[in-house]
């Protein structure tokens, strides 16, 4: 039986014990370990493979012996309890093993977990599990998770108090980021907060959320935004030390640049630019940014995207012989005292 997104969200958190199986598919690796790990825990609870309820089969295993997939599911356990045998990495080459074991499942067997790589229409393996009454197949896809997929990963981590606009903040980072990714943040924001009665804030998903590039790095891009030119050496000189080189730092000068121009640029005004960016920026980094663009304005950030260009070309240019990281932070020095003017 095949179900829908909807119908599937449902049964990974509540899956029926009394079930044959389940084949979760798709192209995405993370996301179909998060769902299968998922089911798991919630048809088998915490301590499943310490009580041996819990058998794992890879699908190079049942190429070279089908039948042990059979003799897992027979087996009978010492500890009561549902049992799984999940075989993971499956194909249409181990498509024979599992017709097998679910024409011969009985209830009281172990129930059958599959995950696969993509999967065509005339898969097998696909067609085995969407064709029986008693086993389920399911496809992820890269859509962005629902609100109740969301939420629900929230509660599992014990994050319940939270005001719209951070649910919102939460939201954008789940279409923003991988499943993985953003399983990491919660976790990651769950021990942030730990202890700590107050409502989630804009501040704690700003302090848990991945950045897209170094502090250090950001720090520098600041500085020079901010025209303090005074402190670029004493940063650019930590930079280097910790292995970025000059065209790494031209690149992240010029995406900060960038970003600043389309707020900026933006008819709504620079606030409303910067709630457009994606990933989305919350916090005292989105107030800071804001200033910036406000502050530049969208000619003198033109200006500025030009000489990180040209510094850009003359960088990887093969008849360039100056310092590269010289290079650099003369152009960053023509932002810093641009942004006085």
């Amino acid at each position: 039986m095949k179900l829908s997104t909807r119908e599937a969200d449902r049964y990974f958190a509540r899956p029926d014990p009394d079930k044959t199986g389940i084949l979760i598919y798709g192209a995405d690796a993370m996301r179909v370990s998060l769902k299968r790990q998922q089911v798991l825990k919630a048809l088998l609870g915490e301590n499943a493979e310490e009580e041996m309820r819990l058998s794992r089969l890879s699908g190079g295993d049942l190429r070279k012996d089908p039948a042990q997939l059979l003799d897992a599911v027979k087996a009978v356990g010492f500890f009561p309890g549902a049992r799984a045998v999940f075989v993971e990495e499956a194909g249409d080459s181990t498509a024979p093993a599992l017709l097998a074991a679910l024409q011969d499942w009985a209830p009281g067997d172990a129930q059958i977990v599959v995950t696969a790589g993509t999967l065509k229409a005339s898969s097998k393996l696909r067609k085995a599990f969407e064709s029986h009454p008693n086993a389920f197949a399911v496809g992820l896809y890269d859509d962005p998770p629902s609100r109740e997929e969301i939420e629900r990963t929230l509660a599992e981590k014990g994050i319940r108090d939270i005001p719209r606009e951070s649910m919102a903040a939460l939201t954008d980072l789940a279409n923003t980021l991988g499943p993985g990714d953003f399983a990491q943040t919660i976790e990651k924001l769950s021990l942030y907060k730990f202890g700590d009665e107050l409502p989630v804030s804009l501040e704690d998903i700003e302090a848990c959320a991945p950045r897209s590039t170094e502090a250090a790095l950001d720090d520098v891009l600041n500085v020079v935004a901010e025209g303090r030119a005074g402190e670029i050496g004493p940063l650019l000189s930590r930079l280097q030390a910790q292995g970025t080189n000059a065209v790494s730092l031209c690149i992240g000068a010029t995406r900060h640049f960038r970003t600043l121009y389309a707020a900026a640029s933006d008819p709504g005004g620079a606030a409303a630019g910067v709630g457009r960016l994606r990933p989305p920026v919350y916090g005292k980094r989105r107030d800071r940014i804001v200033r910036q663009a406000q502050s530049w304005g969208a000619a003198n950030l033109e200006t500025a995207l030009s000489l990180l260009t040209d510094t850009d070309l003359q960088l990887r240019s093969a008849g360039q012989t100056a310092p590269a990281m010289a290079l650099v932070e003369r152009a960053l020095i023509r932002l810093a005292m641009l942004a006085r003017r």
